[in-house]
């Protein structure tokens, strides 16, 4: 049965992250796209950041391409480079070989767009979700994407505005709330977790020595699995009561964040598209 979303100028994007799950998104917004499906507000985080780029440049295929085929051509993830460059992935190729030579970003077209559009990074000195829109400067673009998906622990710290920063995934995977404060209540959520999903919630602490210059970053990530679960909570209740739409995985996961298994990503880039095409929006509304 066709599902129908309406939507008006307070609807807005949703993007979770979540690694290497992100080409479920990928799926998504690359069939909004052949639709031409466009959201006055869209928010992403971590890996919902960088393939939101794409659906705000209209570039269908990009965010596959750089996900599924790139990856495959050049292998970049591994140990191999948290030994050489200290990150698990190559983010030389990613943010600079990539956006700039490969398969060029067209920053015009995102700059020309109306649509408003936010990526969610962790501010490290705070402990605390930042939240940036950038449509003029090109290298800031590429900082605030890049420390979007910086991941703790096996990605390097990154500045944006001389501040550290990392993943906003930590304090904010979900920022349906931002959204809906920015004045946008009519959302579409897309997961990369099937409905049901929530963290194990680990004893664990994050030792003293690791980010010792960071104590609110360590306290933030200490209370990540939690604050996750409460956020998946909320976003099954808001779907239950019709206040939002959910767009998500409908069998648990075989992806892991940093998958490297080529058939198992088009699998789920697949998913993502047929899931989307399930819905069918009515745009009418929109100025």
């Amino acid at each position: 049965m066709e599902k129908i979303v309406r939507m008006d100028n307070q609807s807005g994007l949703v993007l979770e992250g979540g690694g290497m799950r992100g080409v479920f998104t990928c799926g998504v917004l690359d069939n909004f796209m052949d639709r031409g499906i466009r959201f006055p507000y869209t928010i992403g985080v971590s890996a919902g950041a960088c393939n939101g780029l794409s659906y705000m440049s209209g570039q269908r295929g990009r965010a596959k391409y750089s996900n599924i085929d790139l990856l495959e051509k050049y292998n970049y993830i591994g140990l191999k480079y948290l030994l050489k460059k200290r990150n698990i992935m190559d983010f030389d190729l990613l943010f600079r070989e990539f956006p700039e030579h490969i398969l060029p970003y067209d920053y015009d077209a995102y700059f020309r767009r109306p649509e408003r559009f936010v990526m969610v990074t962790t501010n490290c000195l705070t402990g605390e979700a930042n939240y940036f829109e950038e449509k003029r400067n090109k290298e800031r673009v590429i900082d605030i994407v890049r420390a979007s998906s910086s991941l703790p622990f096996v990605c390097p710290i990154t500045y944006v505005d001389d501040i550290p920063m990392l993943d906003g995934g930590i304090v904010d995977s979900i920022p349906l709330m931002r959204a809906r404060r920015d004045g946008y209540d009519r959302n579409v959520v897309v997961l990369t977790r099937n409905r049901g999903y929530r963290k194990d919630i680990q004893g664990t602490k994050v030792p003293s020595f690791i980010y010792k210059k960071y104590p609110r970053l360590r306290e933030a990530i200490n209370r990540r699995s939690s604050v996750y679960n409460e956020q998946l909570e909320l976003v099954e209740r808001l779907e239950d009561a019709g206040e939002i739409t959910v767009i998500r995985p409908q069998k648990p996961i075989v992806v892991d964040r940093i998958e490297r298994d080529i058939s198992k990503l088009t699998d789920l880039y697949e998913e993502g598209y047929a899931c989307a095409a399930a819905f069918s929006f009515s745009s009418d509304n929109i100025k």
